[in-house]
């Protein structure tokens, strides 16, 4: 019984407790003994509500797991620093709030490091976050707790935020669906200086996806789905930059199986060093206004703080500029293509110490197809699409603007393909 409660998608719970065939504590009460047993050797959580309860609506017995950048009230907040480890939110952020209305019961706080600002989930903090994959191994970032709760089964559905690939990186890293959607489509409580980060959900499914976006962006799917339609699809498998063979076979198992679904699949161009010089900017900007001095800070977030004061006004906003109008590129190739396809990352995971240095130079390969995605104001997904040497690769999938329902349309009849979508890392039963 455990292990089918633990592994439930929120469309299944939906569905077994409107029938009366589960009671929404049970998943609570499954989720949070998951978590006391086995999150030791894992890391994902840094806080955990022992006293966490369902509530009632459309969310009853789904489990929310929320990345310690995102407030919940009497919960730490943290952002994975010293700076801020007594803090303690006042109230929820808006998605959380939404959530909690609808239901869901929210089990406590994953780990980010420090600032968000690394595509690993290291930090001085707390322990390092494994992936459930293998022990030792990167889950991504830097959503990377979130990212790995969903995958070990410690909670139903996970929220993470996403600037240059924080929710994709550890979607395709851990094995699960990650969404990041429009801006503007997820409201934040408080303003972003770049305009770049949003908040989106992590899941087992597109379908869970789906009902989570509905939720935290107060928004009903449309009624009605494409599935018969004939799409145009710009597939992107080669790149300037380096890309392991896993990663551009899993993409080209994906054109054929677009192909096979009856799509129409081109090839297209990609160039995403531009938007990548762009970012070196951006982001040491970004955090620039962080309360304190650099030293307050540990030594890779201190760096970055330093960095990003040294940065003119001037700089900056001809930083932004140029990256955005290298990635409206991608807005271009859907003037006349439905969606882009890409791999999700230009590696498979790796160990914990090889995670590329924050904005540096193999940063740039690992980053390559998710980092214009985010300039450019694309919603987009990772999917799963196998394994390499018993680790997940995931695939991306790029949709127009504000155009998140076709999206999660065509992820879910991708997902339905033999070789794609989730399936429960072995050691977690």
């Amino acid at each position: 019984m455990e292990q089918d409660v633990a592994w439930s998608t929120a469309t299944e719970v939906k569905e077994r407790v409107r029938s009366g065939r589960l009671e929404p504590e049970a998943v609570t009460a499954c989720h949070l003994d998951r978590i006391r047993r086995l999150d030791r050797r894992l890391g994902a959580y840094v806080h955990v509500d022992g006293a966490a309860r369902p509530g009632t609506g459309p969310l009853a017995g789904v489990t929310l797991a929320v990345k310690d950048t995102q407030p919940v009230a009497g919960m730490p907040w943290t952002y994975g620093s010293r700076k801020w480890r007594d803090r303690v939110a006042e109230q929820d952020a808006i998605p959380v709030a939404r959530a909690r209305a609808a239901g869901a019961a929210v089990l406590g706080k994953t780990n980010t490091p420090e600032l968000a600002a690394a595509v690993g989930t290291v930090n001085e903090l707390f322990p390092p976050t494994h992936n459930p994959w293998r022990e030792g191994v990167t889950p991504g970032g830097s959503s990377g707790g979130s990212g790995a709760a969903v995958a070990a089964g410690l909670c139903t559905i996970a929220l993470g935020d996403d600037m240059g690939g924080s929710i994709r990186i550890p979607a395709a890293c851990c094995g699960i669906v990650g969404l990041r959607p429009s801006p503007g489509r997820v409201p934040m409580e408080l303003a972003e200086p770049t305009g770049l980060s949003v908040r989106g959900p992590l899941a087992r499914s597109v379908a869970d996806l789906r009902l989570a976006l509905s939720v935290i962006a107060a928004e009903a799917p449309p009624e009605g789905r494409a599935a018969g339609r004939r799409l145009r699809i710009a597939a992107v498998t080669k790149s300037p930059v380096s890309v392991h063979p896993a990663c551009l076979a899993a993409c080209e198992r994906a054109v054929q199986a677009l192909r096979d679904l009856g799509h129409e699949v081109e090839p297209a161009g990609w160039d995403p060093m531009p938007v990548t010089r762009a970012y070196q900017v951006v982001r040491p900007a970004s955090v620039s206004i962080v309360p304190g001095e650099p030293g307050d800070y540990g030594p890779a977030a201190g760096r970055l703080i330093a960095a990003g004061r040294a940065i003119g006004a001037r700089d900056y906003l001809a930083a932004l500029e140029s990256g955005t109008t290298a990635a409206w590129a991608l807005r271009r190739l859907l003037d006349d293509h439905d969606a882009i396809l890409t791999p999700t990352l230009g590696r498979p995971p790796m160990p914990i110490p090889e995670v590329p240095p924050f904005l540096e130079e193999a940063w740039t390969a690992y980053i390559q197809f998710v980092l214009p995605v985010s300039f450019a104001g694309l919603p987009a997904l990772s999917l799963p699409a196998g394994l390499h040497e018993g680790l997940p690769v995931g695939v991306q999938l790029i949709g127009r603007p504000w155009g998140e329902w076709p999206l999660l349309d065509l992820a879910e009849q991708l997902e339905a393909r033999p070789g794609f979508g989730f399936q429960p890392p072995p050691g977690w039963e």
